[in-house]
């Protein structure tokens, strides 16, 4: 009988990674300091070699990452913050927090990213309405494959507005000779368990090759302190990453190379069944994917969700409601329609996905998937 196919699995690098993992957290009961120990400066190092930035910056989520980005940028009331509306709700989430208007943009519907041709109108209605300062672009690197960088970032510094990677979703991929980390100004992402580096827990970091940059984020990260930690001198939250976290993560940057070549290869096994068969969400030439998730999409999405599980097959939704149809959100809908973002609602599908499937299983589910069709 074949092995139940998961659509995430978390206990093979589990056991993978166990003695080496107990080892590390045996090394942190012994020496005590679970806060703020040397798992945080060591995974803060090890990650800003792996992404090729200058620093590092590890944080309690990817969310705190998002927010202490916005804080570090004076990000407020009055100011625009731009971002796909086809995404997780956290990146809204983290612009209301500090006060700021989040301005949903449409995506592309190959690339499932945000669109440049739209970022630039979205900037010229603002502009024109007067009522807001154009700020910050949020672009969020979907299901592991970059946005559209070489685009973005000259529409905002055209505005005088910085730009910062959501790539929650995609460390380890890349565009061009750069990775994830070091394709823009700012990048947050996350270690949330299911990520292509995940933690057992939440957590996540920052990149920046900005010296300055990089103070105000460690400053705001222990609640606005001073490098002695006895003065505010900001405000400031408790963004921390613990010790116990740090050297899991630390662990798991062990196989984390092996387990992205892995996901390409899948990635790959996947396409050449699939493409020209049914949509996949595709990039440029000089996009390297991360494969956080593997997404299509179909028609009659909820028949066909049924005949895979029937199946033994899951599947999931990422994402069923464009955040501007969101009840907290709806008061940030654009007046225009956002085509795209609202198409993708209702066929993004996305298949099983994790370093740890055989070939048998993604044949499986891609037979599966184009019968159901």
């Amino acid at each position: 009988m074949s092995d139940p196919i998961l659509f995430f699995d978390l206990k093979s690098p589990a056991r993978r990674l166990r003695a080496d993992i107990e080892k590390r957290l045996m090394a942190i009961l012994d020496h005590g300091q679970y806060i703020g120990g040397p798992e945080v400066t060591g995974v803060e190092a090890e990650l800003a070699a792996f992404t090729g930035a200058k620093h590092a910056l590890a944080v309690a989520s990817g969310t705190d990452a998002l927010v202490i980005a916005l804080m570090g940028e004076e990000v407020g009331p009055g100011d625009a913050v731009f971002l796909p509306a086809f995404t997780y709700n956290a990146t809204a989430n983290a612009v209301l927090m500090t006060g700021a208007t989040p301005v949903f943009v449409d995506v592309d519907r190959a690339t499932c990213n945000i669109d440049p041709a739209q970022l630039e109108l979205a900037i010229e209605r603002v502009v024109a309405e007067g009522r807001l300062k154009p700020k910050m672009v949020i672009a969020v690197d979907l299901y592991g494959l970059p946005a559209d960088y070489p685009a973005i970032i000259p529409i905002a510094k055209q505005h005088g507005m910085t730009v910062l990677s959501d790539a929650a979703q995609a460390l380890g991929g890349g565009q061009g000779n750069k990775r994830i980390g070091a394709l823009c100004e700012m990048t947050a992402t996350s270690f949330y368990p299911s990520k292509t580096l995940g933690a057992y827990g939440d957590g996540g970091a920052m990149f920046t090759d900005d010296d300055a940059r990089f103070e105000r984020w460690s400053s705001i990260r222990w609640h606005g302190t001073d490098a002695a930690k006895k003065e505010s001198i900001r405000v400031g939250l408790n963004g921390r990453l613990d010790s116990m976290q740090c050297a899991v993560i630390l662990s798991k940057l062990t196989i984390f190379e092996e387990e992205l070549g892995l996901r390409a290869a899948h990635a790959a096994r996947y396409l050449a069944n699939l493409k020209g068969k049914i949509a996949v969400q595709t990039g440029g030439p000089d996009d390297r994917h991360a494969w956080g998730l593997f997404t299509v999409m179909v028609e009659n999405r909820d028949a066909v969700m049924a005949t895979l599980k029937d199946q033994g097959i899951p599947s999931a939704v990422y994402y069923s409601m464009p955040l501007h149809k969101h009840k907290a959100f709806a008061p940030h809908a654009p007046a225009e329609p956002l085509v795209n973002c609202e198409w993708l609602a209702a066929h993004a599908l996305s298949l099983p996905f994790h370093p740890y499937l055989t070939d048998e299983q993604i044949d499986r589910v891609s037979s599966a998937l184009l019968a159901a069709l």
